[in-house]
């Protein structure tokens, strides 16, 4: 019995030194084969590149096959109604209809905020008179005819001339129409001169009356009496006024008057300047209530006329007006309380 045991153990010392010597072969050979890929990498590196390597067109993307015109039909067909999916447009009909849904929503609510703003706006300020209006700025001054924008306020003609000046004689028979005295006579009141004319104890929606102002009231410079105004023998009219200003009492009491002069250059080409039918605003067509109001209301007009123009001479004239609380100097705005103009006279 002890022989056997003793032979069995000799075995099992054998087998273990054999399965050692095994371990160590293999794991000899890991390393071996470990630092054999090592120096395959370090030869791979050193290794010089190959002329093929160089040619970089081979690593270009290959460009995509043409498509015909059926097949880009039919990609568009597919992409407005795919029948496999059921997509209209990529979309299925609950996508579609959570946007329409959404966007429904958004624009009522935003259209709902812009009518309620709306409604409180309108429901705030009155359709009459300005809520607020802490400052009212002295008046411009405007003048006809005025025929060319681009030009601006000029007047040039030769008297000799018929189709050189119609312009401007039909510019200011349109604009005396509103001031024809039968027009004047059925719309407008005949009012106390020198005093305004208040009408601030009525209703704020009732209707204001207007003064009458006639055109014959402008004489030499009104067309009744001479239908070219003038220009057919060169002694030119214009008009000028005042422009309107809501609730604005012009002068505190006191009537503006008009004043025209040369600008620049010499005094001598003007000669008389005439006024018609005077050469002040009158009070009694003050306050202006607005048109909502004031409906038939007519400006108050103030005719220049130029007798005594000297031919082919171009001269910078400049009317103003001239009163209590008027500015007629303003660096900035040139219609601030004046007007300028060129005039020519041609024979």
């Amino acid at each position: 019995m002890e022989r056997d045991s003793t032979e069995g153990g000799a075995e099992d010392l054998l087998l273990e030194d054999k399965v050692s010597k095994l371990r160590a072969g293999s794991l000899h050979k890991h390393e071996l084969a470990e630092a054999m890929e090592v120096e395959q990498e370090g030869l791979v590196e050193h290794q010089p590149l190959e002329q093929d390597d160089l040619n970089f067109e081979k690593w270009k993307p290959k460009p995509k096959p043409k498509r015909t015109l059926h097949e880009k039909i039919d990609d568009l067909k597919t992409y407005l109604w795919n029948a496999e999916t059921k997509e209209f447009m990529g979309r299925s009909g609950k996508s579609w209809s959570l946007i329409l849904l959404f966007y429904s929503a958004l624009y009522i609510f935003l259209a709902a905020m812009f009518a309620g703003c709306m409604c409180c706006l309108m429901w705030s300020i009155s359709p009459y008179a300005p809520t607020y209006n802490d400052r009212v700025m002295p008046p411009g001054m405007t003048m006809f005819p005025h025929v060319d924008v681009a030009h601006g306020f000029d007047i040039a003609f030769n008297a000799s001339n018929r189709s050189s000046w119609r312009k401007y004689a039909k510019a200011l028979e349109a604009h005396l129409k509103p001031y024809d005295d039968g027009v004047q006579d059925r719309r407008n009141i005949n009012c106390e001169r020198n005093s305004y004319f208040m009408q601030d104890d009525l209703e704020e929606s009732a209707e204001r009356k207007a003064c009458q102002f006639k055109r014959s009231w402008l004489g030499e410079c009104s067309g009744m009496k001479d239908k070219d105004f003038g220009y057919s023998k060169g002694k030119p009219c214009i008009l000028v006024k005042m422009n309107r200003i809501l609730g604005y009492l012009p002068g505190q009491g006191t009537p503006v008057n008009v004043t025209c002069g040369v600008k620049k250059g010499s005094t001598e080409g003007l000669g008389e300047v005439q006024f018609f039918p005077e050469n002040i605003f009158n009070l009694r067509y003050y306050p202006y209530y607005g048109k909502l109001r004031h409906v038939n209301y007519s400006s108050p007009l103030v005719a220049v006329r130029f007798p005594s123009v000297k031919y082919d001479t171009q001269l910078h004239i400049q009317c103003k007006l001239n009163g209590k609380g008027i500015i007629n100097d303003s660096a900035t705005d040139r219609f601030l309380g004046s007007v300028s103009f060129t005039l020519e006279v041609g024979a």
